[in-house]
């Protein structure tokens, strides 16, 4: 058994040169702002919703991008309200929020 119901992992990956990263697209406030709705909404703590950093997860032409296991479920984001979603719909309700779907033929 998972220690936690939901671990969401925040791409905050920050890189100079040409190729895209999440930290360039509001990652960093994304994961902020997810981080204080889950634990407004009372889904913080053990067996519930864990939301924490990761580094690259070479996704960056994609981004910005966030993870939830334990289904493996790939979202981009644009904004707090595109964060309140995910945490609504998904994270309460356990439903998959489709339009924020990173496409699956994107995988690398």
């Amino acid at each position: 058994m998972s220690h936690y119901k939901y671990h969401v992992f925040f791409c905050l990956n920050q890189r100079d040169g040409p190729r895209p990263c999440c930290a360039a697209q509001g990652a960093e406030q994304a994961f902020e702002h997810c981080k204080k709705a889950v634990k407004a909404a009372g889904l913080a703590g053990p067996g519930k919703v864990r939301v924490n950093r990761a580094g690259c997860m070479e996704r960056c032409e994609q981004g910005p991008v966030c993870v939830v296991y334990p289904q493996g479920v790939w979202y981009t984001y644009v904004d707090q309200q595109d964060i309140d979603e995910i945490v609504e719909r998904h994270l309460v309700h356990g439903e998959i929020v489709e339009r924020l779907l990173v496409p699956e033929e994107a995988a690398p």
